[in-house]
């Protein structure tokens, strides 16, 4: 897939951060539709307002809780019914809650929320879509889900947060291997896994051996770029390509001594998050 142009694309959590970046790029290569999801409605409005006066694009957008099973179904119908197919579908939408450790738990639904947001929600919403685009033969499809480096390495303070990303890898990547196995592989799904992005979400968290915090377009660009090319897995930067292959080859208590030196098992003591 050379570009979006003429191409319906939906992006989750596009009020702000990454994924208004990723509507500015759907804009940008003039998709004749860019369909945004936040539950913020104030940035939500102010974000389709700065897209539709670029021109180019038709700009919808949808106050969804995507941590809530039947919104995202409502909001499915109504999109089908006001747009039609979705071509470009992009799971963005997540959250991270607390740095304690997880006997810490203090608020129980965090846990819920969490996974909700960053597991089960990209099922759901993708779900609404993919049959449609498996079923239109004739059409190059995509579905990019935004994971996390700690979907591939354990990291103390961040244990639920961890598990969902680690089950939105499983998920997305299985999926894909569905769409291989059957045929079906004019709809591509790519994953995404990046450390942590300088986007306010991870704010006070630390950067490691040779591991800075991400640039937010450096990771949109990237992302966006392999999302065309049809890329079943994007790691960033590379010492999360490293780490992984760490975890797979080492004994457990070898690596451990590893990712605690380098860094990586203290990156969560101070986060603090987007207030």
């Amino acid at each position: 897939m050379k570009d979006v142009a003429g191409k319906k694309v939906l992006v989750t959590g596009a009020a702000m951060g990454l994924g208004k970046s990723f509507a500015l790029r759907a804009v940008t290569e003039r998709a004749a539709d860019v369909v945004l999801w936040d539950i913020n409605e104030t940035a939500l409005k102010e974000t389709a307002a700065e897209l539709a006066a670029l021109g180019g694009s038709r700009i919808h957008h949808y106050v969804v809780d995507v941590s809530d099973q039947q919104a995202i179904a409502d909001a499915g119908t109504a999109v089908r019914a006001e747009v039609g197919g979705i071509d470009i579908l992009v799971n963005n939408a997540g959250i991270v809650r607390g740095n304690g450790y997880f006997w810490e738990t203090e608020n129980r639904a965090d846990i819920d929320k969490t996974v909700a947001i960053n597991s089960l929600a990209p099922m759901y919403i993708t779900l609404e879509f993919l049959p449609a685009m498996v079923a239109n033969t004739g059409t190059e499809a995509r579905v990019l889900t935004i994971a996390s480096s700690a979907a591939l390495v354990a990291n103390p303070r961040m244990s639920v947060y961890a598990a969902s990303k680690w089950a939105a890898l499983g998920w997305s990547d299985s999926v894909r291997l569905e769409l291989e196995q059957s045929g079906n592989d004019h709809v591509k799904v790519t994953t995404v896994c990046p450390t942590y992005i300088n986007t306010g979400m991870f704010d006070g968290a630390k950067g490691f051996w040779f591991t800075p915090m991400l640039e937010q377009e450096e990771v949109v660009d990237t992302s966006w770029a392999e999302m065309k090319k049809g890329s079943a897995l994007v790691v960033m930067p590379w010492t999360s390509r490293l780490n992984r292959a760490i975890t797979g080859l080492l004994p457990i208590k070898v690596r451990d001594f590893y990712l605690n030196t380098v860094g990586v098992y203290r990156s969560m003591e101070e986060f603090r998050g987007r207030q």
